[in-house]
């Protein structure tokens, strides 16, 4: 998939991405936290965890699909790169909310969750998420580099100087 209606796929898939990793980043930490937000969240957690793989390597494939097509250059490429390690940071938010619905499912049996696994899932959800919204921000902080850093601040001849 490179074009949807005619317009790169990974301008309209990275939309995805830039919404739910980090809702689902932040979701999983108030999960983690929270046991009455982990008995509402956790399956709506895990299926946007799921989503959020299945979308990074969508959107990745059609960003090196795109950057064949562009103009060559240091900011292209830094993005390329950190946009290439996203899929390990979505891998882990699978992995996180596994571990929610792991505790979850123990709960509503009625088995005791050890107090250190718990610690570990909240440490594990603190650790994740974070790092998770600080990739997704690296990552389009680049990509908005590379595709505007050529923008002038002045408007250019005949446009309104609104």
């Amino acid at each position: 998939m490179s074009t949807i209606n005619g317009l790169p796929a990974h301008i309209l898939l990275v939309h995805f991405i830039v919404v739910l990793a980090p809702l689902t980043a932040l979701l999983a930490i108030a999960a983690a936290i929270s046991r009455p937000v982990r008995n509402r969240l956790v399956w709506l957690i895990a299926a946007l965890a799921v989503i959020t793989l299945i979308l990074t390597p969508l959107t990745t494939d059609a960003g090196e699909w795109l950057e064949k097509r562009v103009p060559r250059s240091e900011a292209v490429h830094e993005h390329t790169e950190l946009g290439d390690w996203m899929l390990y940071f979505s891998i882990a938010l699978v992995v996180v909310a596994a571990a929610l619905v792991a505790v979850h499912l123990r709960e509503r049996r009625g088995t005791a969750v050890p107090r250190r696994l718990s610690v570990v899932v909240v440490i594990l959800a603190v650790v994740v998420g974070a790092a998770t919204i600080v990739q997704v921000y690296r990552i389009g902080e680049s990509g908005a580099r590379a595709s505007w850093s050529d923008v002038s601040d002045t408007p250019s001849e005949g446009a309104d100087s609104e």
